[in-house]
């Protein structure tokens, strides 16, 4: 790996770093202190923050893709409602740093509202490819998919967890509970 490869690899880590540890918008100098470089060569390797950004955005993607599990969509209902929450659960924890950060930003930053539409839209495959026999038997099966997209998102997540306080089991027992009522399972 060339050396700017490595410099622009160690500022991106040191990014996501500050993101875990709370620090929701960090400075320039901040995340060039944490990966032990100048602000001019953080501004050297990415020119400004929102070409950052997108270099961060691509971080947490394959951070999110590596959680990713196969769950069987010939499995029972129950089995692939709780194998999807489960691996929900996991991968909403992962991510949710930069999704709190982002949510502060991506009115301003074209990487940030781009990277929100496209897990959104990951959401939307998933629960079509394997709730798609469930969705297609209901009567409205496009509201019914959007509303399994709306209680598997980060906006539903961060309010069982920020907003009223709720632990991740005690969260995803209220996705596991949202998407079997919208899909009929018992």
């Amino acid at each position: 790996m060339a050396r700017r490869d490595r410099t622009r690899q160690k500022i991106v880590d040191a990014h996501a770093a500050l993101l875990r540890t709370g620090d929701l918008r960090p400075t320039a100098a901040r995340i060039a202190e944490q990966a032990g470089v100048s602000v001019r060569t953080l501004r050297d390797v990415f020119g400004d923050m929102e070409t950052l950004f997108q270099a961060s955005t691509d971080y947490w993607l394959v951070s999110d893709e590596s959680l990713r599990s196969t769950v069987d969509p010939e499995a029972s209902l129950s089995q692939r409602i709780e194998e999807f929450c489960v691996e929900r659960t996991r991968r909403l924890e992962a991510i949710a740093p930069a999704a709190r950060a982002a949510a502060l930003l991506e009115h301003t930053s074209p990487a940030l509202a781009k990277s929100r539409r496209g897990h959104v839209q990951r959401v939307v495959d998933e629960v079509e490819g394997l709730f798609a026999a469930e969705l297609s038997a209901l009567p409205e099966p496009d509201a019914a998919r959007d509303a399994l997209v709306a209680v598997t998102s980060w906006n539903f997540w961060s309010m069982l967890r920020d907003d009223l306080g709720r632990s991740a089991e005690e969260a995803e027992a209220a996705m596991r509970r949202a998407v079997a009522d919208l899909l009929g399972a018992d």
